[in-house]
């Protein structure tokens, strides 16, 4: 038996269920956080729809990335591609 789609599987169990479109959008799982905590009475579960490795060009989407940490090579490539998506996104003064 699949697991898809999982949020029909909690709510069949009648669990409080909140879906995150963008996993990434921090407003989006705040918000999820803020609604969750008004819910009462039954359990909780907030699923977030995200990318692996979401921003470093050679993680996103590669399965084999998922629960490795980077050597410090790999680290310092990613945290460059970070750097630079940051920089931007961030308005120019």
């Amino acid at each position: 038996m699949g697991v898809h789609p999982l949020d029909e599987k909690f709510k069949s169990f009648n669990w409080h269920t909140l879906v995150i479109e963008d996993g990434h959008d921090f407003d989006q799982v705040r918000e999820a956080l803020d609604k969750a905590a008004t819910l009462e009475g039954r359990p909780k579960v907030i699923i977030a729809h995200t990318i692996k490795g979401k921003g470093i060009s050679y993680m996103e989407n590669v399965a084999g990335w998922h629960g490795k940490a980077p050597d410090r090579e790999h680290l310092g490539l990613a945290l460059d591609e970070l750097k630079k998506r940051e920089d931007s996104l961030t308005p120019a003064q």
